[in-house]
């Protein structure tokens, strides 16, 4: 499989590498905070940035925003005044009038590419759950009226973070997250003195603006929208990468929960929803493409980080590479990956059949790839005293062969027993009706 980008991609993500240099020289000592943004962006997620007044949020939303040429941006203060027609525009009174509920979404974020919502959680809980759809959902749902919304990605920003039932939703829409401290050390804020001395508080014009049609494709390649090209990650990593976010979650619980049991305060609640671990998949995506390639490596889940750690909070940082090294030296040295690999094929060869029944007919060792159909019939002759395996011992040679693997991880003996209860399953259809 060819895993180099095609030239137009390729030249997109030559742009967008030099819009985020661009902006990490106007803002200055950002690195991580702003390969979050594009990493959202490229995703079509929504970040929150957390800090203090004047550390430059609304300049870091601004200058990302003005690196791009296309887009309508929706900019917003939150109050707890404002009601939904504020980011929905207004109601049309006539309709009101009949008992409906609609808005004239001209202007409004509902017609907004990007947008940037200051303040975020000066905004009333109504207000707030009325925009969860639109974020989730990209679509308006109010009263009768459901219309699709244009909404790419938005940038929240705090002060504070108000905890309640409904802020914890708006939290899980928000992917990525950052907490922006002032910058102290002498050098950067010389440098942004420098910055502020060029461009006064303002943003700096780039050279060149990208096409938001060009952030469009890649993002569409990225979340496996794109009709001719597609970026491969393999079973076994998509895998390993569960078991990373499993073990990083236990981890950082239990490191809360001590921190708070010695009276130093912490939050052993910590949980990652299974929204974040299903979009683990587009960032691994992102991540790939973005060093131009159509395949993700093993090696790019150890810069999961970009999504999974709030940039800024240095102990989610240092936990989630502890639980990362720990699980890949584990699997390394002790070849686990090589029996995860050839389970999960047998998994996908189970899927291809439940499918198509009809393939039991033929050999089962024949539907897998050359290293385990080599390994099958090896098995099969040294045990079975077998070769080419016909339909009537596919039962036999499916279970007796995965039966024989000793796993060498606890997370490969659960996936074992799994497969053995899928093959019989698939042997027996009818069992579950007795």
């Amino acid at each position: 499989m060819d895993t180099q980008l095609p030239p137009d991609i390729d030249a997109a993500v030559s742009d967008i590498r030099a819009a985020m240099a661009f902006v990490e020289r106007r803002a200055i000592n950002r690195t991580d905070v702003i390969k979050k943004i594009f990493c959202a962006l490229l995703t079509r997620e929504h970040v929150l940035l957390a800090a203090r007044t004047g550390v430059g949020k609304s300049l870091l939303a601004n200058q990302i925003f003005a690196m791009f040429d296309g887009a309508r941006i929706f900019r917003m203060q939150a109050s707890k005044e404002q009601q939904p027609d504020t980011y929905f525009g207004a109601l049309d009174l006539e309709e009101l009038k009949r008992g409906r509920i609609i808005h004239n979404t001209e202007g409004s974020l509902v017609e907004s590419e990007l947008g940037f919502i200051d303040e975020i959680f000066d905004a009333n809980d109504y207000t707030l759950r009325a925009l969860l759809t639109t974020l989730n959902e990209r679509r308006l749902v109010r009263g009768v009226q459901d219309v699709p919304a244009l909404v790419h990605t938005v940038i929240g920003a705090a002060n504070y973070i108000r905890v309640t039932d409904v802020t914890e939703a708006v939290l899980d829409r928000f992917l990525y997250k950052a907490v922006v401290e002032p910058d102290r050390e002498p050098f950067f804020m010389y440098r942004i003195s420098q910055q502020f001395v060029l461009h006064r508080g303002g943003i700096a014009e780039p050279p060149r603006k990208i096409p938001f049609t060009t952030l469009q494709r890649l993002s569409r390649l990225i979340r496996g929208h794109d009709p001719e090209h597609a970026v491969v990650v393999p079973a076994d990593i998509m895998f390993f990468t569960n078991l990373v976010l499993r073990h990083y979650e236990t981890l950082l619980r239990r490191a809360r929960k001590q921190r708070g049991a010695s009276g130093e305060g912490g939050s052993p609640d910590f949980y990652i929803s299974p929204r974040t671990q299903a979009k683990t998949l587009d960032a691994l995506r992102a991540i790939a493409v973005m060093n131009r390639r159509l395949e993700v490596r093993l090696d790019d889940v150890a810069k999961m980080p970009i999504l999974l750690c709030t940039a800024g909070v240095r102990e989610e940082r240092e936990i989630f590479t502890k639980a990362h090294d720990s699980l890949c030296n584990h699997y390394t040295a002790s070849h686990a990956f090589d029996q995860l690999r050839t389970l999960l094929e047998l998994q996908e060869v189970l899927d291809r059949v439940r499918l198509d029944r009809s393939l039991l007919e033929q050999p089962i060792a024949e539907l897998t790839d050359h290293r385990v159909r080599r390994s099958i019939l090896d098995w099969a002759k040294k045990a079975l005293g077998m070769g080419e395996t016909g339909a009537d011992s596919n039962r036999r040679v499916m279970t007796e062969y995965v039966d024989s693997i000793t796993p060498l991880t606890d997370e490969i003996r659960l996936l074992k027993m799994r497969l053995l209860d899928e093959i019989h399953h698939l042997f027996n259809p009818d069992e579950g009706w007795k």
